[in-house]
């Protein structure tokens, strides 16, 4: 089975940084696309931030310049840097990952627990 597991949310000041993991394990033929989803109480899920397995992003609009998406395929590992944060930041983000799990000859979408950022004085 395949797993993503994240870490790195918490409680942090307006202004301050949150650095998020997510690491895709188990039995794997290829991670393809990943990226960051967020939901804030009240809100439909909405995108943050995607990048290809070739390296090419993608950001919602509200993050652009504050937030970095970023991988490590060798350890099938995506990033999430996340600077100058604002309370509308608040949020359970979810790391997505397009995956082929190994022997199967479709893709499948995969989702993290999700992770709590509260960003709060």
């Amino acid at each position: 089975q395949v797993q993503l597991v994240e870490s790195g949310g918490g409680l942090v000041q307006p202004g301050g940084s949150l650095r998020l993991s997510c690491v895709v394990s188990g039995s794997i033929f290829k991670v393809n696309t990943m990226g960051w989803h967020r939901q804030a109480p009240g809100k439909q899920r909405e995108l943050v931030a995607t990048i290809t397995n070739g390296g090419s992003t993608n950001y919602a609009e509200s993050v652009k310049g504050r937030f970095t998406i970023s991988r490590d395929n060798a350890k099938n590992t995506v990033y999430l840097q996340m600077n100058s944060l604002k309370p509308e930041d608040t949020a359970v983000y979810y790391c997505n990952a397009l995956v082929f799990p190994s022997g199967w000859a479709m893709p499948r979408d995969y989702w993290g627990q999700g992770a709590q950022v509260t960003v709060s004085s």
